[in-house]
């Protein structure tokens, strides 16, 4: 799992992972233009990692129908991964 998180150049998934621990995005979020303008990258491309965080259940998806999706980190399947790699998984 770790792999998938990381990119062969940068680590931007784990980069995401952190920006969605700081005060204030922690409770908004992130859509995927403010990944996307964060990054400097294309919407797909930042598109591309939210789908990988949030199949390997590390983040979920908010949709309000007046707004785009928003992606927050889901702690608890964090804190579950996490006790997993301590018990040396």
């Amino acid at each position: 799992m770790y792999v998938m998180l990381r990119t062969p150049v940068d680590g931007t998934r784990l980069r995401i992972l952190t920006w969605l621990r700081e005060p204030g995005t922690a409770e908004r979020g992130l859509t995927a233009d403010a990944v996307a303008a964060r990054l400097g990258v294309p919407r797909q491309v930042a598109l591309t990692h939210l789908r990988i965080l949030t199949a390997l259940g590390l983040l979920r998806t908010d949709t309000a129908a007046d707004g785009p999706p928003v992606h927050r980190r889901d702690e608890a399947r964090i804190a579950e991964i996490a006790e997993l790699f301590e018990k040396g998984w």
